[in-house]
């Protein structure tokens, strides 16, 4: 039996197929490499096009013995939500529906969604817990959560069982640096502090220094990349153990400001890194920290890497050996 990964060839689906590999499990790709590399896929097979491909995934799932979907593949910058909804409810909800479509019409029953903290937007509640109030503040949250409410009505009436993974920010690399983040344009901060020690950029913007936070930038839960992909392994040997559907955050429980993350970055390199006040970018709340002790208790989940310098020690070897990501 074999596990579809689609958007695998992106940045946390990459990694994950690398760790689903390395547990024994045979894995299937599906990306369109809009946003993914293949480089990043290590020699996995892949299938170039989007879930949307009705044909596609007829293809994929009589060829395969698939028994579970990963499912990743999405529109995901929260800036170009706001300015194009209609294109993030298309590749988001519609084709995640076409997708849903399929799995039923082959009998494949479970999959684990790529869900995340946007779904809450503005928190009543530090951490945030997975039965707090879900009001999405952009159109990418919304898309996200109106996939978990089709999960829901797919479990009902077809059976069709679900984990959604609500994560908080990825960060790192695989420790032993075979993959890594490449964004174009990147609009993570770990990669963007290291661009400036790499002298491709000429210094970082800090957006806001007035929130009500000990050093006044924004608090952020991270997360490494590589205890997601653990997350989404154990997500699925729990849907074909116990059969049922559920949601858990991801995240460490605890949040770095955007000033401990540059001194992070500064430490590791032991490069100097320019920094520039900058006005708040609207709509960051002030901090987001994630409860994750649902997902310890019921996954047998504890991160490997919860140490934020950890983190960035693994992108720095990424980064520092691809100045140019994938296109050395």
């Amino acid at each position: 039996m074999a596990i579809l990964v689609t958007g695998g060839a992106g940045y946390i689906g990459s990694h994950t197929v690398l760790y689903l590999k390395e547990q024994g499990e045979d894995v299937i790709v599906l990306d369109d490499l809009s946003k993914g590399h293949h480089d990043a896929l290590m020699g996995t097979g892949l299938y170039r096009g989007t879930v949307g491909d009705k044909k596609l995934l007829d293809s994929i799932f009589t060829n395969h013995r698939i028994d579970a979907v990963i499912h990743f593949a999405a529109s995901s910058l929260v800036g170009e939500s706001v300015n194009d909804p209609l294109t993030f409810y298309e590749n988001n909800v519609t084709e995640t529906c076409c997708l849903l479509q399929k799995m039923n019409e082959h009998h494949v029953k479970h999959i684990v969604f790529s869900s995340t903290a946007a779904v809450y937007g503005e928190p009543k509640f530090i951490p945030i817990q997975e039965k707090d109030e879900t009001m999405p503040a952009n159109p990418y949250g919304e898309t996200k959560h109106a996939v978990e409410k089709m999960l829901h009505w797919s479990d009902q009436a077809y059976g069709i069982k679900s984990i959604s993974l609500r994560y908080f920010n990825a960060a790192g690399a695989d420790p032993l640096g075979r993959i890594g983040e490449d964004h174009k344009p990147e609009s993570h901060l770990i990669p963007i502090v290291l661009e400036v020690a790499l002298g491709q950029r000429e210094f970082v913007k800090i957006f806001g220094n007035d929130y009500n936070t000990d050093d006044g930038t924004c608090v952020r839960d991270y997360i490494h990349v590589m205890d997601l992909a653990q997350a989404h392994y154990l997500a699925v040997q729990k849907l074909k153990k116990t059969n049922e559907s559920t949601i858990y955050n991801l995240g460490n429980g605890q949040g770095f400001s955007v000033k401990q993350v540059v001194d992070a970055c500064r430490n590791v390199t032991g490069l100097f890194i320019g920094s520039k006040p900058a006005p708040r970018r609207g709509g960051d709340p002030a901090t987001l920290i994630a409860s994750s002790e649902k997902a310890r208790d019921e996954l047998d989940w504890l991160p490997q890497y919860p140490e934020l310098e950890t983190m960035v020690s693994h992108a720095w070897n990424w980064h520092r050996h691809h100045k140019n990501g994938f296109n050395r």
